[in-house]
C-alpha cells in the first residue's frame, strides 16, 4: 500500500513558529525530508526511528535537484511510509510545494498540505516592521528576488509593481539587489524610499539593516551581507524605531548569544526554553542518557515495600523523583504509602517535581552541600533516624556518609543510571573551534564528564565561556582543567540564567 506525504511549512526559523499541525505530522513521520532553512531543532519532534534526509538548497549549492526531491518523496511513500516534507516558511510561497504535489498526484500518492508561517510577513514583524499599518500602508506584495537576471524576459511586471502597492517584500533577493533596486527606480519608486535588509530573520542571529532603495545595493557590498535575507521596501520601515522588540537588549539581554546546553537525551530542557525567551540561540547536545539502574530497580522496589519504616525521604534530583514515583505506581501504591515520612528536596526544581505528585516538601536546604544539608536536618531528625535516599547510581557518597556520622541509618537506592552519549561530539567540537558557540552550560557533574568524553579532549571547550550551575559542578570542571567563567550563586536553572545575564551585562 502507498504511504502518504505531508508537505509541511516549518516557518521562517524560530521553532516557536512551527504550527501544531506540523508538530503532529513530525511525531508520526517515518521519513523526514528537510530544507536548509528549516530549523534543525524542529527535527527533535520526529521519532528516533525516523529516517532524516537533508535536501537543502542554497544559492549556487544544491544538495539535491528539485526533480530528484520530487522522486524521493514519491519513492518513500510507495514503500508504505509516512513522509514529511519539511520546508522553510510556507510550501506554496516560493517553496516549490506545488511541483512536488503534482508529481505525487501523477504517481497516485495521497498528500496533505500544511501551510507554514511565511517569512514574508514574520521576518519584518520580528524586525519591528509591520507590512501594513493604518495611515501608512494598506497593501503589500511578495515578490521573488531570485529570478535569473540573464533571462531575456522577466516574469515580474516591474512597470506595474514598482508603485502599485505600499509595501514590497522581496524574498531571496540579496544577490540580485542591484537589479531589483534599479528596476524599482526606473519604474517610479523614489530613491529615498525607506528600505530594510533582514538576514536570518526570526533567529537569534537576526541582523537588520536600515537603508533606502537608492543605497541598499551599496550597503550589501559594504557590509558583506549574504543570504538568506529579505528586502522590504516602503514607509512602514520607519516604524522599526518604535516597534523594535526581538533584538532589543533591554528586553532580550541574551540576543545573539549562542549557548550550548548539555542535557539528557529525550529530556525537555527548561534551560533552553528560558534562554531562548531572553534572545539566546541554543544548541542542545545530549551528553547523557537516563537508563534503569543496574539492579533493574530491585533495591528501590524493596525500599518501597518498607516505606512505613522511614522517617525521612531525601530527593536530590527531578529524575530521582520521577523514577521513584514510577516504581511506586508500578507497585500499585500512591502517595498514601509514604505515611508519616517527611520529605526533603535538594533544590527548588526537585521540590516542584514533588509538588506535581501532590507532595509539599518539609525541607529545602538553602545550599546543596552535604554539610549544609546535614546542618539543617540534624535539629529535626529523630534519634536513630532511618532515611531513604533514591538517587542516581553514580552519585557521590558525601551526603549519606555525613548523615551516618550523625547517627542516621541511610538506605541509598539507585533510582536511575546515567550513561554517556558519544554520537554528536564531532559536530559540536567543530562549532566550538570555529567560534560559533559563546557559552557552554553545565547543570551537573555528569554533563561535564560526558561532554569532555564526547569531544575527546578539552581544547574545544577552551574556546567558549563555561557556565556551571553550582560549586560541585564547577569543581568537576576544574578537575578537567576547565576554569568556569560563571558559577551560579543559586544552584538552580533560574540561578544559572541570572548569572549568565549578569556576566553578559
Amino acid at each position: 500500500m502507498n504511504g502518504k506525504v505531508f508537505l509541511v511549512g516549518a516557518g521562517p526559523g524560530d521553532p516557536r513558529l512551527l504550527t501544531v499541525g506540523a508538530m503532529q505530522c513530525l511525531k508520526n513521520a517515518d521519513v523526514v525530508v528537510y530544507d536548509h532553512l528549516a530549523d534543525e531543532s524542529i527535527l527533535s519532534y520526529a521519532p528516533a526511528s525516523a529516517e532524516i534526509i537533508y535536501v537543502g538548497k542554497q544559492s549556487c549549492k544544491h544538495t539535491m535537484r528539485q526533480e530528484d526531491i520530487n522522486l524521493l518523496l514519491a519513492d518513500k511513500a510507495e514503500e508504505g511510509k509516512t513522509v514529511v516534507r519539511l520546508k522553510g516558511g510556507d510550501p506554496f510561497v516560493f517553496g516549490r510545494g506545488g511541483e512536488e504535489a503534482l508529481v505525487l498526484l501523477e504517481r497516485g500518492i495521497p498528500f496533505e498540505i500544511l501551510p507554514g508561517v511565511t517569512s514574508a510577513v514574520s521576518v519584518p514583524a520580528y524586525a519591528g516592521i509591520p507590512v501594513t499599518h493604518r495611515g501608512i500602508a494598506v497593501s503589500f506584495a511578495v515578490v521573488t528576488g531570485h529570478e535569473d537576471p540573464s533571462k531575456s524576459e522577466s516574469h515580474i511586471r516591474w512597470e506595474q509593481l514598482a508603485t502599485a502597492v505600499d509595501t514590497l517584500i522581496f524574498l531571496m533577493g540579496v544577490a540580485n539587489l542591484p537589479i531589483i533596486t534599479q528596476k524599482l527606480i526606473e519604474n517610479g519608486r523614489p530613491v529615498n524610499t525607506p528600505a530594510a535588509i533582514i538576514r536570518w530573520g526570526t533567529r537569534a542571529e537576526q541582523e537588520t539593516y536600515i537603508t533606502t532603495v537608492g543605497e541598499a545595493s551599496a550597503m550589501v557590498q559594504r557590509e558583506g551581507i549574504r543570504p538568506p535575507a529579505i528586502f522590504i521596501v516602503g514607509d512602514v520601515v520607519k516604524l522599526r524605531d518604535q516597534l523594535r522588540w526581538f533584538d532589543r537588549p533591554d528586553i532580550r539581554p541574551l540576543f545573539g548569544k549562542r549557548i550550548l546546553v548539555t542535557r539528557a537525551r529525550a529530556q525537555a530542557s527548561a534551560l533552553t526554553e528560558k534562554l531562548r525567551e531572553l534572545g539566546a540561540s541554543c544548541i542542545e547536545t545530549p551528553v547523557i542518557r537516563i537508563v534503569p539502574p543496574s539492579d533493574s530497580y530491585a533495591a528501590m522496589d524493596a525500599a518501597i515495600k518498607e516505606l512505613q519504616g522511614y522517617h525521612w525521604l531525601i530527593f536530590t534530583s527531578v529524575n530521582g523523583v520521577e523514577h521513584f514515583f514510577a516504581r511506586l505506581h508500578y507497585a500499585g501504591k500512591d502517595t498514601r504509602a509514604l505515611g508519616y515520612a517527611k520529605i526533603a528536596a535538594i533544590g527548588s526544581a526537585t521540590a516542584e517535581a514533588l509538588h506535581s505528585f501532590g507532595i509539599l516538601v518539609d525541607l529545602v536546604p538553602k545550599e546543596f552541600r552535604a554539610e549544609a544539608v546535614v546542618e539543617e536536618m540534624m535539629p529535626i531528625l529523630p534519634l536513630r533516624a532511618r532515611i531513604l535516599l533514591p538517587r542516581a547510581h553514580e552519585a557521590r557518597d558525601i551526603l549519606p556518609e555525613a548523615l551516618r556520622t550523625h547517627g542516621a541509618e541511610v538506605d541509598v537506592v539507585s533510582a536511575y543510571k546515567t550513561v554517556p552519549e558519544l554520537d554528536e561530539g564531532t559536530e559540536i567540537a567543530k562549532q566550538l573551534m570555529n567560534g560559533k558557540i559563546d557559552f557552554v552550560t553545565f547543570t551537573s557533574s555528569s554533563t561535564v564528564k560526558n561532554l569532555v568524553k564526547q569531544l575527546g579532549n578539552i581544547t574545544p571547550l577552551q574556546q567558549a565561556k563555561i557556565a556551571c550551575i553550582g560549586p560541585v559542578t564547577a569543581e568537576t570542571a576544574r578537575s578537567f582543567a576547565l576554569e568556569p567563567d560563571i558559577i551560579a550563586d543559586t544552584y538552580t536553572i533560574d540561578g544559572l540564567i541570572e548569572s549568565i545575564k549578569e556576566y553578559v551585562k
